[in-house]
């Protein structure tokens, strides 16, 4: 039986962390800067929608605001969970901007909403926000 110390995961994971953070950090700015770039090339429509999906996903915020009495700091009211961690999962506006390449639909401020929304989860990730517990806290 060993008698050392346990390692610590903080110490192993910091440089990892900081380099993940900035990869979804420099992946924000992509995606930021194509949203903006869809504004300019396609009209204030593009840039509209590139702002409404890029503030959409914190409006599940709002399920069940009401009853946000007795949580605790930072916590989620549980019954919004499912809603903001779907709004949340990167893989499913980077689907959409697949499926609307491979589609015939040309209609850009479409393309430049999901633009708008891939760079807000990236944020959130780069700023460490990240999906939530069924608890409603941010997961570790």
């Amino acid at each position: 039986m060993s008698t050392t110390a346990p390692t610590t995961r903080t110490a192993t994971t910091k440089p990892l962390t900081v380099v993940r953070r900035t990869a979804w950090l420099l992946n924000a700015l992509f995606w930021s800067a194509f949203a903006v770039l869809e504004a300019v090339n396609h009209g204030w429509l593009a840039g509209l929608l590139s702002v409404v999906f890029f503030i959409a996903p914190d409006l599940t915020f709002l399920v069940g605001a009401g009853e946000a009495k007795g949580l605790r700091k930072g916590q989620l009211q549980p019954r919004a969970v499912p809603f903001y961690n779907t709004a949340h999962r990167a893989l499913i506006p980077l689907a959409l901007i697949v499926a609307y390449l491979w589609q015939p639909i040309d209609w850009a401020p479409l393309f430049a909403g999901f633009c708008g929304w891939l760079a807000h989860i990236s944020y959130d990730r780069a700023f460490g926000y990240g999906l939530r517990t069924k608890e409603g806290f941010q997961r570790a």
